[in-house]
């Protein structure tokens, strides 16, 4: 089935409804030329896509396996604040089979090595002393290897590292657990110095288990409220697009991204310039009305949506399935 659908009358956008993704990957619709002897790349996300945190989603180790039949090479880009290594070993411990990736790319992966490179002109200008804002209850995350300072005063730090929205990271390598609101206190106080905001997670939430927990992103975001300056490290920019791309050595045209967010995954896809796959399943369940994974999103629902978030995606399904 295909909607059309167009925010001006002049700006016609197309997306097609499907079922799974066995039409897509056996016919290499997304490829310029589908004949083509040449790598065909899915990027794939992880949370809402392929598991909720906690067990795969209904069909989605089968799927991969389905895909890899195909000579589809995949890899896992995420916003997760963790490192590559960590992601892959959390997608084994759920079940998946390792070897049907090519890889991963995270944020904190992209993070950790800007940081320690600093290559680029942006980060050589930073400093070495940072606020850590990092988890708690899921498990602080490492900066060993990166010659960074931690500091609690606002007045010795050359810019904020966002890891996790929990708590405050200590000199110590401990992290003391804060509310929300208490590290939003934080950044205004940061924001007034002009003190700049690295952030290795840019997802506002995330599906856990069904509930969304609160992430980084939604913390960049109330810092550039405060007039704050924030490097975003991951989708929707399309950084860890072309470093996905450039994984496995394929060009924008033989690429197609799958994700759960049409703010991140589909308006990243959008900015790579690649095809992509809309899951209806994940973040945006509640907003689309769905009571039940796998459930059918109302075609007028996700029009309406896609036009509120200015992400197009180019197919639409309920759940990453065959």
């Amino acid at each position: 089935m295909i909607a059309k659908f167009s925010v001006q009358s002049n700006d016609p956008h197309l997306f097609q409804t499907l079922n799974g993704l066995r039409h897509i990957a056996e016919t290499r619709r997304f490829k310029v030329n589908p004949l083509a002897v040449c790598a065909q790349a899915w990027l794939l996300d992880q949370f809402g896509v392929l598991h909720d945190g906690k067990k795969p989603y209904p069909g989605a180790i089968s799927t991969l396996e389905m895909l890899a039949t195909t000579g589809a090479k995949m890899v896992v880009i995420s916003n997760s604040s963790r490192r590559a290594s960590t992601t892959i070993d959390k997608l084994k411990s759920l079940g998946f089979d390792p070897s049907l990736f090519a890889g991963a790319i995270t944020s904190g992966e992209l993070t950790h090595q800007y940081l320690l490179r600093r290559d680029d002109a942006w980060f050589a200008a930073l400093g070495r002393s940072c606020i850590h804002m990092t988890w708690s209850d899921r498990g602080a995350i490492s900066l060993e290897g990166l010659g960074l300072k931690v500091v609690e005063n606002v007045e010795e730090a050359d810019f904020i590292l966002a890891h996790g929205t929990e708590g405050m990271g200590l000199p110590s390598g401990d992290v003391r657990p804060m509310s929300l609101q208490d590290l939003e206190k934080i950044l205004e106080i940061c924001a007034a110095k002009k003190i700049p905001m690295v952030v290795a997670n840019p997802d506002y939430v995330t599906v856990e288990a069904r509930a969304l927990r609160v992430m980084p992103g939604t913390l960049a975001s109330k810092f550039e409220k405060f007039g704050g300056e924030v490097r975003w490290m991951g989708k929707p920019d399309k950084i860890i697009y072309k470093s996905a791309m450039a994984m496995v050595g394929v060009d924008a045209c033989d690429s197609i991204a799958v994700g759960d967010s049409l703010h991140h995954d589909i308006k990243g896809a959008n900015a790579a310039g690649i095809q992509s796959v809309f899951i209806t399943g994940g973040i945006h369940a509640t907003e689309l009305g769905l009571g039940s994974y796998g459930e059918v999103a109302d075609l007028s629902s996700v029009q309406t949506l896609v036009s509120k978030y200015d992400a197009y995606p180019s197919y639409v399904l309920p759940s990453f399935s065959w």
